[in-house]
């Protein structure tokens, strides 16, 4: 195996709850109206230190999407997904972009999210639709 090379991110930084691996700057949140299994999740324009799984079709609120898992490569921990292809025209502005679920990471401030027992179940996805 190769060496690991992580980048080191400046300002107001999202990292991984588990290991404080840096995963993506506030200023790249393109939403933060989305949901997941555990609570609330951040849309981002961009995202740093994962390592992207295998692509798969998931039934979402919003309809239909091509995603995959993205972990951090500090820890390994699942930390959200990233949208390869969304179905349905009003969606595809979610392509490229990755999710972070609040639950497993940890904000600017270092604080954590903490998901209610009246967390959305189901599919993943935004609720501005």
């Amino acid at each position: 195996m190769g060496r690991l090379f992580v980048v080191n991110l400046e300002g107001k930084i999202y990292s991984c709850r588990h290991c404080r691996t840096h995963l993506a700057l506030c200023e790249d949140i393109a939403s933060k109206s989305f949901h997941c299994r555990h609570g609330k999740a951040y849309l981002f324009n961009k995202v740093v230190n994962v390592s992207i799984g295998e692509k798969e079709e998931r039934m979402m609120i919003t309809g239909l999407h091509t995603v995959a898992d993205i972990f951090c490569v500090g820890c390994g921990s699942i930390v959200g997904w990233t949208y390869e292809t969304a179905h349905e025209k009003t969606q595809k502005y979610k392509e490229g972009k990755s999710v972070l679920e609040r639950y497993k990471v940890s904000g600017p401030d270092g604080s954590n999210y903490w998901h209610s027992h009246g967390a959305h179940i189901g599919g993943s996805d935004a609720d501005d639709a």
